[in-house]
């Protein structure tokens, strides 16, 4: 079955032009599927049947797994024996016919316009690493945009002048505005912090003091370092400032 799942993974990547971040769930979330059935006996995907598929599902509900890790369980599940079925590994796609268990929606947590006022004033310091720091957070609540596509940023993405910045997810590409604020957060880090922190003729636009592109693990950490500076006690998260965005948008 690690064969059909590494063929599986290659297919997401080189083929169907999948993002890195479901790349990476699926594999996980299949090898863990893998690592299941072979301790049932089975490591052939040949051997899989649609009511083993519902036991593993039911196994993972009996571990107390989130419904929402279950459901892209699923999902992963779903699209690898569909895979399987249309190359001819299996005669038969068992898991068409998978249900994914309900998850629960809620209003995803924000920040008042006074907690995020308190959050991005913390950054306003002069150092290189306080300059980049604001720029980021500037940027992230201005264009709501993912924190994969923050970090992945390079220079040539962003347009000063025109006041945009340019995502890519994959074969597409979006512009994406950004305000007063955020560009000058952004003139003064390129000014006087990127060269710093990256170096010359790095592309990136973010970077960690090691000249090396930043992880979205440290750019948590970043977030969660400046919310207790600024005094908010609840779990911080970069999505956090991005769903403020929105809210603030749309809300007086």
């Amino acid at each position: 079955m690690t064969c059909e799942i590494q063929k599986f993974v290659w297919y997401m990547k080189e083929v169907r032009k999948t993002s890195d971040n479901t790349v990476v769930s699926y594999e996980r979330d299949l090898r863990k599927m893998s690592q299941f059935f072979v301790e049932q006996g089975m490591d052939q995907v040949g051997q899989v049947t649609v009511t083993m598929l519902n036991a593993y599902i039911l196994f993972q509900e009996r571990q107390g797994r989130k419904s929402s890790t279950i459901s892209r369980s699923v999902a992963a599940l779903k699209a690898f024996f569909c895979y399987l079925y249309k190359e001819g590994y299996i005669e038969e796609n068992v898991a068409e016919e998978l249900k994914a268990p309900r998850v629960e929606k809620k209003e995803p947590d924000y920040l008042t316009r006074e907690e995020t006022a308190r959050l991005l004033g913390e950054t306003k310091g002069k150092s290189p690493k306080e300059l980049r720091d604001s720029a980021m957070l500037e940027l992230l609540y201005a264009t709501g945009i993912r924190v994969s596509e923050l970090i992945s940023l390079k220079i040539l993405d962003v347009n000063l002048i025109m006041e945009y910045i340019i995502c890519s997810d994959g074969n597409r590409e979006r512009i994406v505005p950004f305000g007063r604020e955020a560009k000058q957060a952004l003139e003064l880090y390129l000014r006087e912090g990127h060269p710093v922190l990256a170096g010359e003729n790095n592309p990136y636009l973010f970077t960690n003091c090691s000249g090396q592109v930043m992880s979205r693990q440290g750019f948590w950490k970043l977030v969660k370092g400046y919310g207790r500076k600024a005094g908010i006690t609840r779990e911080l998260t970069p999505h956090m400032l991005k769903h403020s965005f929105a809210v603030h948008l749309f809300r007086p």
